[in-house]
């Protein structure tokens, strides 16, 4: 059997940058086991799996390494990034996927990609846990959390930048990850209104390059802060990312560059 398979780096207009994703669509599902197989030895953020039907819905699922993933904004903005270009006089995919439900994806004016998400805005925590506080070598000013994350907030970038983590203490909050952030205030990060980098120990066992996901909490959180409901986001990991965000009541849409990287075949005997 033979799948073909496209690499794309996603958030990003530079190759090497941004988070890369692999994209494999198939006419029908490919066990657990193989999509999983497949993903370990892609050793990728993520593998994302697409299936369409007669009625021109593409159900996807996204796989890390290690497990499959409920929700992944990178995947899916690589996954639409492959669909519009083999079919460039679409303007408009229609996604689906069990944690998300049914979403749509389009081509900007300015050749983004935009995703409508459901909002998950996090909600304050008063108690925070032991295992987010020495996890972190540097303490929260705020903690929020919501279904994917702990959302911890600090008062300078050059906390976001420089904090370290202890993988094995935030292993203790599963099946939460941790998304550290903080308004961008610099020279630096003038052109955007908040930075952000994410650890997935419970998910992925690092850091992530770039998060779409976590930017459906995160834009709501800063939305709220800045009063704005317009943001853009950059996700300071080594490769790094930017995101455009928009909070339109119970939707969030993130939106993105993307570009290819690789276009090739997986051959799988039996």
């Amino acid at each position: 059997m033979q799948l073909e398979i496209n690499i794309i780096d996603a958030f990003t207009d530079t190759v090497f940058k941004g988070n890369s994703a692999a994209v494999i669509i198939t006419e029908h599902w490919l066990s657990n086991d193989l999509m999983q197989s497949i993903a370990f030895e892609n050793n990728l953020s993520e593998t994302g799996f697409i299936v369409p039907d007669a009625n021109g819905l593409h159900h996807i699922r996204w796989f890390s390494p290690f497990k499959e993933i409920a929700f992944c904004g990178h995947g899916t903005l690589a996954s639409a990034f492959v669909l519009f270009k083999k079919n460039p006089t679409v303007e408009t995919i229609r996604f689906s996927a069990n944690a998300v439900g049914v979403f749509t994806v389009i081509q900007t004016a300015n050749n983004k990609i935009q995703m409508d998400f459901p909002n998950r805005m996090p909600k304050k925590v008063n108690e925070i846990p032991n295992g987010l506080l020495e996890g972190l070598s540097i303490a929260p000013a705020d903690v929020y959390c919501n279904e994917k994350a702990y959302f911890v907030v600090y008062n300078a970038e050059s906390d976001v930048l420089t904090v370290a983590r202890d993988n094995e203490k935030l292993k203790e909050l599963l099946p939460l990850n941790v998304v550290v952030t903080c308004q961008a205030t610099s020279n630096e990060y003038s052109d955007f209104d908040f930075i952000s980098r994410y650890f997935w120990s419970n998910d992925g066992g690092g850091e992530d390059p770039v998060t779409g996901s976590v930017h459906t909490g995160l834009a709501p959180l800063w939305a709220q802060r800045l009063d704005k409901n317009e943001l853009t986001a950059y996700q300071a990991s080594s490769r790094g990312g930017v995101l455009d965000c928009v909070v339109a009541g119970e939707r969030v849409l993130v939106s993105g560059n993307a570009v290819q990287y690789l276009t090739g075949f997986i051959t799988i005997e039996g």
